[in-house]
């Protein structure tokens, strides 16, 4: 690997002189877009204000204009409090950010697109690594600047360019009002760079790069609207819960330079094969990585950052949740497959974790009210299924789901986005306050929205797994890559804490299968009680809901295709026709070897009776799941908000989310908070660094000056009685010996 690579290097490499060598460019580009938009948001910080700011303020308000609090995006107003009702005036660099925010993706997109035909013609088996400029090189550890291109890298790169342009574009027509429209577009621009940079970068400290720029990030468009406490505090809360996970990576990292003196991905690769097939330390590696990812892919018990990241703007909230952040975990592992699948123990664990948030989450969005709060704990769910897929050694399966989540998440956010738009008109035209993204306060949508309402059911049909649309076929690769790993591979042969692999594999099976039952149920229900029975807005406010405007239905259109058909990417062996198991094909080159490892050298197989049983339950489980709601739940019995009434017994148990924060809050943070105020702040700053180091050393110097104040009195006499005790007290101790 590392003799290709250089060969590489020198021009030997198929893609060398093709479109490839302009890898460096996909991530420059939204970079490029960051730094011109973020200049053209900082001209409103350079203005200078009034001479008087109170007759500014006076004057405004006679006109209606908004305050600084509340002055975004008149749309966006219900998720961050309704301001006044008057249309605030547009940013004076609006038109040129509609153009360069949405551009540079698009620019991005194409130049991966350009790339990935060229990969795919030139049949290239190993990477291509374009070095930029050396990085770090001391003593043993050398680190380049270095992107790769291959396979994995390139379907990422994909998605994350070509859901991000949606999503820019989606951004200009639900943000165009903010203030901060400038701001807004350089984070994200400034987002897709980091988020470039993690899945190009060529070694573990690149990646590591781009892991910690996402983060910090997320921190920037969560907190978006940092006005408001609780939204400053979302942003906070993601950005040290990513931390705890970070703290597994970096330790991931150094084990893997102390034991191979090397960070690369191929020599990484190549390294691996020394560790001890399921020993200790290639065990506590890949743990340790997973631990980082928990943090990052909101997997248990590290997830609770995700479902508050819908304090930021909408688009925000599809762009982390489909394109980008919570997927770095899932392409870490994909990534990191030879030393995974080196590891039983380490994979199941990753398995049984993604089954069990899987179903955790999904009995919570079973409850939950607010529109994009479904859609949280959904995406935690469904990224529980991706880890089981990569869990059980089946990569391909894992970034399967990876690609067609972010087709039919990001259409349901930004749907919801679109409702939240309507909502918001209706309630800014006629002064209502009531709660915009409240399920309860919808209703009947499907009259006003009919669009939105079609593509929103595409991409419900297929998060529940409905044939032929897409998470169908993501959904039961992996369920059936669970079941055919039950017999014939290291995992079942392994054991979990006693625990037969065997048994587990089948336990993690029947989880990810009522996962898929609930998944059903809950996502039926936020179709029913939003688009269907009767409208619950209000009588005067009907007459303003309407579809939102073409830059915002367009990419909607685009992801409800791709959620129609995005799985015939990656077809069952045993579907009649079309491009089958192409996306498993593809990513041979990458996970192929650790994928046949874990295997135990020979492809994954059911008998097809076997396999059309088990595509048989789960289609059925998912028309169970879609017909259960919809007998069970009465979108025309349900009131608004304000007349419902508070929940009881474990239904408010699962509206308040199993009160895993406030036990967090008490178990953790109170403890932390209050044992770093008494011993931090009051024992070590107040009391030793600024009581004893900082003001003792004052005090002293203030005593000795004293001292000397008292002896330079300027009287003679003193003087001279000094001087003779000084001459006694001498002559004496001499005399003394």
């Amino acid at each position: 690997m590392l003799l290709f690579q250089e060969a590489a290097a020198a021009g030997a490499h198929p893609l060398a002189g093709t479109a490839a060598e302009w890898i460096w460019l996909v991530p420059i580009l939204p970079l490029i877009g960051f730094i011109i938009n973020g200049l053209l948001s900082l001209t409103s910080v350079a203005k200078v204000g009034p001479g008087n700011p109170t007759e500014y303020h006076a004057h405004h308000d006679d006109h209606g204009a908004h305050g600084d609090h509340g002055s975004h995006g008149a749309h966006a107003d219900d998720e961050h409090g309704h301001g006044d009702h008057h249309a605030p005036p547009r940013h004076k660099y609006a038109g040129i950010v509609s153009i360069v925010g949405p551009a540079v993706l698009a620019l991005s997109f194409a130049l991966t697109a350009t790339i990935f035909f060229a990969l795919k013609g030139a049949h290239a088996e190993h990477p291509f690594v374009k070095t930029m400029f050396t990085w770090m090189a001391v003593g043993n550890l050398h680190v380049d600047a270095a992107f790769q291109v291959d396979q994995l890298s390139m379907v990422m790169a994909m998605v994350i360019t070509g859901v991000g342009t949606l999503i820019h574009l989606f951004s200009v027509g639900y943000m165009q009002d903010d203030p901060g429209y400038p701001r807004y577009f350089a984070y994200l621009n400034l987002f897709v760079f980091f988020m470039l940079v993690l899945v190009l970068g060529a070694n573990y400290p690149l990646l590591f790069v781009g892991w910690e720029g996402v983060g910090l990030c997320s921190y920037l468009l969560i907190g978006f609207w940092f006005s408001e406490k609780a939204n400053a505090d979302a942003g906070k809360k993601a950005f040290i819960v990513n931390r705890i996970g970070d703290f597994g990576f970096l330790v991931a990292m150094f084990l893997l330079f102390s034991n191979l003196k090397t960070l690369d991905f191929a020599g990484v690769n190549a390294g691996a094969l020394a560790f001890a097939p399921g020993g200790a330390l290639v065990t506590a590696i890949c743990l340790f990585m997973f631990l980082g990812c928990t943090g990052k892919s909101a997997q248990i018990p590290l997830y609770v950052w995700l479902p508050d990241a819908m304090a930021g703007p909408t688009p925000v909230s599809a762009l982390i949740h489909a394109a980008t952040m919570v997927t770095a975990g899932v392409y870490l592992i994909a990534r990191s497959a030879v030393l995974f699948s080196l590891s039983p123990v380490a994979s199941l664990t990753v398995a049984l974790v993604g089954a069990l948030t899987a179903i955790f989450a999904a009995t919570i969005g079973l409850k939950q009210w607010d529109i994009k709060k479904v859609l949280a704990y959904s995406t935690v769910s469904q990224l529980g299924y991706m880890f089981v897929g990569v869990g059980v050694g089946a990569y391909a399966a894992g970034v399967f789901h990876l690609v067609t989540h972010a087709f039919f998440k990001a259409l349901l956010f930004l749907g919801s986005g679109s409702v939240i738009y309507a909502m918001h008109q209706a309630y800014h035209h006629t002064g209502n306050h009531d709660d915009a993204q409240d399920m309860r306060n919808m209703g009947g949508l499907r009259k006003y929205m009919p669009v939105t309402f079609i593509l929103m059911w595409i991409a419900t049909l297929a998060i529940a797994g409905i044939p032929p649309f897409a998470g169908f076929f993501s959904k039961d690769e992996i369920l059936g890559s669970v079941f055919a790993r039950t017999h014939g591979s290291t995992l079942a042969e392994a054991s979990w804490l006693g625990i037969p692999g065997s048994a587990l594999l089948y336990a993690i099976y029947a989880i990810g299968l009522v996962s898929a039952l609930l998944t059903a149920i809950y996502m039926t229900r936020m179709m029913l009680y939003t688009f269907h029975g009767p409208n619950r807005t209000g009588e005067k406010e009907r007459g303003f809901l309407h579809e939102a405007p073409w830059i915002m239905t367009g990419p909607l259109v685009v992801l409800g295709v791709l959620s129609a058909v995005g799985g015939w990417i990656n077809l069952p062996t045993f579907f009649p026709a079309g491009p089958v198991a192409a996306l498993h094909h593809w990513l041979e080159p990458v996970t192929g070897e650790a994928a046949l490892r874990v295997t135990l050298g020979h492809e994954a197989h059911l008998e097809h009776s076997t396999e059309y049983i088990l595509v048989g339950i789960a289609i059925a489980i998912a028309v169970i799941g879609i017909a259960f709601a919809v007998a069970r739940l009465k979108p025309a019995a349900l009131v608004p908000k304000a007349q419902y009434p508070a929940a009881e017994g474990f239904d408010r148990v699962l509206e308040n989310k199993y009160f895993v924060d406030e036990g967090y809050d008490r178990v953790v943070v109170q403890p932390l908070v209050g044992v770093s105020r008494a011993v931090l702040w009051k024992g070590m700053d107040a009391g030793l660094i600024d009581g004893l180091f900082v003001n003792g050393s004052a005090q002293l110097a203030r005593g000795i000056g004293w001292v000397g104040s008292r002896v330079q009195s300027g009287q003679v006499g003193t003087y001279a009685w000094v001087l003779i005790i000084g001459v006694v007290a001498v002559l004496g101790a001499f005399s003394l010996r």
